[in-house]
């Protein structure tokens, strides 16, 4: 059996603000993997943590945030890392694509600038870097590369700028590839291009990816293994079609009951009742317990701890019982 080389761990991330700012964590004990090829998916709602785990990657947390536990890239904490540590890491070892294609660019330089720019950092210039520029944007799709390159942000729709954007993130070659709701900003068709181009990409170069996604049905199809977030915590992680065969956390069943479904005989929508857990509180016990439908009394009082069940991990209290979610 081929053990897989871990591109990237996250072992019991915490960040705070400082005091006053929040009352409970904006991460707290946050612990996930991807390795080598794989896909692993980032659930949850707004608010739940997701972009800032997957910014600490690049170390891209609040300026004033404090920070316990480690993130790891091919062993290296990035946590650690000086400025000129972090500049390596983020041209060489990983690259993101930002939900906003348009947030990404500056608007006064041309696409050719924006894309060679991680190649002069890795010692590329001149014509072998405009010719890498157009490899790059003929692999994600765009036609007559060369005209491309000479174009300004405002000159590409939605769709054709996020395949400028995942273009310079490949540039650099990385190992690890992190993806924040890149397909939130498009509309669907052009979602599925976007995803089609991820997926396939990552496939020829065994790239790892976390990829972050409220979109429950576009992890499925996506992922291998996902992790469920809500206040900040992992709530459950298991693999892809274990998750949505038999949830174990009740939210995480919610999540898949308020999913539209296409098939004549599916049931409507549920929404989740009730709102997530913002900053400014700090529930004692588990923080979905005012919204779920099999609370018990010391819900509310036991804070749940991630265990194992089945082949996946859950932190909920009534996680072995086999209450019907």
């Amino acid at each position: 059996m081929t053990v897989q080389q871990t591109l990237l761990e996250i072992d019991n991330l915490t960040v705070r603000l400082p005091e006053g700012r929040a009352a409970r964590p904006i991460l707290d004990g946050v612990s996930l993997r991807v390795t080598a090829g794989e896909t692993v998916g980032l659930v949850g709602e707004s608010g739940s943590g997701k972009s800032v785990a997957c910014r600490s990657v690049l170390g891209l947390l609040p300026g004033e945030a404090r920070t316990d536990g480690e993130v790891r890239v091919a062993g290296r904490d990035v946590l650690t890392l000086d400025r000129n540590g972090l500049k390596e890491l983020r041209a060489r070892q990983v690259s993101m694509v930002f939900q906003d294609p348009r947030a990404s660019v500056n608007p006064l330089r041309r696409v050719g600038d924006f894309l060679t720019e991680a190649m002069r950092a890795n010692g590329m210039h001149g014509p072998a870097a405009r010719a890498r520029a157009e490899e790059l944007l003929d692999a994600v799709g765009i036609r007559d590369p060369r005209d491309a390159l000479r174009r300004y942000p405002h000159q590409f729709s939605g769709g054709m700028l996020q395949r400028v954007v995942i273009a310079a993130a490949l540039a650099g070659e990385p190992s690890l590839l992190v993806a924040d709701e890149p397909t939130t900003a498009l509309d669907v068709t052009t979602q599925a291009e976007v995803v089609a181009i991820l997926t396939r990409l990552q496939a020829e170069r065994g790239t790892g990816m976390l990829f972050v996604t409220h979109d429950l049905d576009l992890a499925s199809a996506l992922c291998d293994r996902i992790y469920v977030m809500y206040a900040g915590r992992i709530v459950e992680t298991r693999t892809a079609e274990a998750l949505f065969e038999r949830p174990r956390h009740p939210y995480t069943a919610g999540l898949l009951a308020c999913t539209p479904r296409l098939e004549p005989d599916a049931a409507p929508p549920r929404p989740i009742p009730g709102r997530p857990v913002s900053l400014a509180e700090s529930p004692s016990g588990c923080a979905f317990a005012v919204r779920c439908a099999h609370v018990q009394e010391r819900c509310s009082a036991e804070k749940p701890v991630l265990e194992q069940y089945g082949e996946g991990l859950s932190a909920c209290l009534r996680a072995g019982e086999g209450i019907p979610l």
